[in-house]
């Protein structure tokens, strides 16, 4: 199965080097599963056209320091991409900025949060078990870094992971082929840190220093990947 990598942002300048292209890290993940998945990459924030996802075999729309409430010219043509792959029911998953993106085409509320930064990992209560979380836990803990937020999901979606700093953060949608997480199971732990360094003096010390400490948590974003996997193949 080929995955469609809809970029929508990179890794910062500043760790580009060190850390790879974005897209690198979606591979890495996706090949962890071991499910054989190939891949392709259009990189819509750079000017590149959306397909037409009836010739897609299955989307991931990546994370962005881009807003869903900025004037880009990309973003219109990006929305109509994910309500056409909707109703086309091609497969699909977006993850921090493509899980509000996605949010915000379906006819949720997506804004920058009250709430301050997320950042390191944090711990999600899972609400829902659709047929690939299956045998999810009570709780999944997962790296983060990002200000806004799902308010108000989508009608056609259902929450399955939340938390008291970010009640929507997992959304599964009721047409069976769409589904966003708010947190980064691509994230290795290194560059989870390198990236809440990053916000010092953007976010508060204290948020930094939290989310720095919250690595030694163990993670479970190897699980999560694996519930992806599930979720393209069982498409």
């Amino acid at each position: 199965m080929k995955l469609t990598i809809i970029q929508t942002g990179d890794v910062p300048a500043p760790l580009r080097n060190q850390f790879g292209p974005y897209r690198r890290m979606f591979e890495t993940m996706f090949d962890s599963t071991g499910q054989g998945f190939s891949y392709d990459m259009v990189a819509v924030s750079d000017g590149a056209p959306c397909p037409d996802p009836a010739d897609l075999e299955g989307i991931v729309i990546t994370g962005s320091a881009a807003g869903v409430y900025d004037d880009l010219p990309w973003l219109d043509p990006l929305r109509a991409f994910i309500r056409d792959a909707y109703g086309k029911r091609t497969p699909m998953l977006g993850v921090c900025f493509g899980h509000q993106i996605m949010a915000d085409a379906l006819g949720g509320d997506v804004r920058k949060s009250e709430k301050g930064w997320g950042l390191g990992r944090h711990t999600y209560a899972v609400t829902t078990r659709p047929g690939f979380m299956r045998a999810a836990p009570a709780a999944l803990a997962v790296a983060c870094s990002h200000q806004d937020q799902v308010i108000v999901p989508p009608e056609e979606a259902e929450v399955i992971l939340t938390s008291d700093f970010t009640p929507n953060a997992g959304l599964s949608y009721r047409n069976g082929a769409a589904l966003s997480f708010q947190p980064h199971p691509e994230f290795a732990d290194d560059y989870t840190i390198a990236l809440a360094e990053m916000r010092r003096g953007k976010a508060p010390d204290d948020v930094v220093e939290t989310a720095l400490a919250s690595i030694a948590k163990p993670s479970d974003s190897g699980e999560v990947a694996g519930y992806i996997g599930q979720f393209f193949r069982g498409r």
